[in-house]
């Protein structure tokens, strides 16, 4: 079926097709009545109005940028940016509003994106996640007049502004839980050094467990891949004073920490405990099911997204918290072994 036009639209209300693009794209120079009527026309033949050709015109574009600066296969594996994307895209559709996403090589690639969308208007708002330590992209998307919100930390200052999950509260109730069960000897499995919600569990990590007096932790970096994880995994396994317990920053190198530890003749979690963050299907599918730190990340994504079109919308917005992660406690924690 042939797709109806600007001129086709006109043509069905009696107007130009001035008065059409004006009507459709929601800018000043036709009555309301008139507006109304070609909305309704254009309504029933299915028109819809070409992004790009809207922000040539001035109008809004109806879309949302969010560049990931992670590998490409990333979003094959991860589950956590499956379900993020899928709350966000959820939300956005839902007030006509389309999700741009791109994957960046690298920092300066970010950069002259954003540049990009800033200057063919392709994009109303961008979404910057996996925000770093001293990050620059806040201050060059207020640079650029770029309406943002921050998934991730808040940004000093409060611009733009972030919606956040207070992650140092679940690594506090996860290493608490595993000191409960009478384990001295923890290790955690952490993600990209750089990160700024890896500082915050980081921080939470080594407070929660000076105050516990447990002094045999264990740090190691990764970059949240399954080898990585199994890398990190049979590197702590193999000190002398191995840990009792491993606490991984995603469920995917829990899984493959898990295989490295029965791999080794260790069990879990008679002879080693687990905890994974980020509570994906994945987590209740292994043997044993994984004690997980569990959040729901499609909320997540969509209170973002709700965040940056009531910013869009001309609305005051500030930062706010979204619901912190907990613990699930199931089959791969128990107290450790004696001696």
């Amino acid at each position: 079926m042939k797709r109806a036009t600007i001129a086709d639209i006109a043509r069905l209300a009696g107007v130009s097709k001035s008065q059409v693009s004006y009507a459709v794209n929601g800018r000043p120079g036709v009555a309301e009545p008139t507006r109304q009527r070609i909305l309704a026309i254009a309504e029933e033949a299915g028109f819809r109005a070409n992004s790009s050709a809207r922000a040539l015109a001035g109008g809004p574009s109806r879309v949302v940028g969010l560049a990931l600066r992670r590998p490409a296969q990333t979003l094959a594996v991860e589950p956590f940016f499956m379900e993020l994307v899928g709350g966000l895209e959820a939300e956005l559709s839902a007030h006509g509003f389309t999700l741009l996403l791109q994957m960046v090589a690298d920092e300066r690639a970010e950069t002259a994106l954003y540049q990009q969308w800033a200057g063919d208007r392709r994009v109303d708002g961008v979404l910057i996640c996996d925000t770093r330590v001293d990050d620059g992209r806040p201050a060059l998307v207020t640079g650029l007049a770029l309406p943002a919100v921050v998934i991730g930390p808040p940004v000093p200052g409060g611009s733009p502004p972030s919606v956040w999950s207070d992650d140092a509260r679940p690594m506090t109730e996860a290493v608490a839980y595993l000191a409960a069960l009478g384990h001295r000897r923890i290790a955690r499995i952490a993600g990209l050094r750089e990160l700024a919600h890896t500082a915050v569990r980081t921080a939470a990590f080594e407070r929660i467990c000076a105050e516990r007096g447990l002094t045999e932790t264990m740090l190691r970096w990764t970059d949240y891949t399954a080898a990585s994880g199994a890398d990190a995994t049979r590197e702590l396994l193999a000190t002398a004073r191995r840990p009792t317990a491993l606490i991984y920053d995603n469920d995917i190198m829990a899984v493959a920490g898990l295989a490295v530890a029965q791999e080794l003749g260790l069990a879990v979690p008679m002879d080693l405990s687990v905890i994974a963050w980020d509570d994906s299907p994945i987590c209740a599918l292994v043997h044993p099911t994984l004690t997980a730190l569990a959040h729901d990340i499609g909320a997540y994504g969509a209170q973002a997204a709700r965040r940056l079109l009531g910013l869009l919308a001309g609305q005051p917005i500030t930062t706010g918290p979204a619901e912190p992660a907990h613990l699930v406690p199931r089959g791969s924690t128990a107290p450790p072994p004696a001696g």
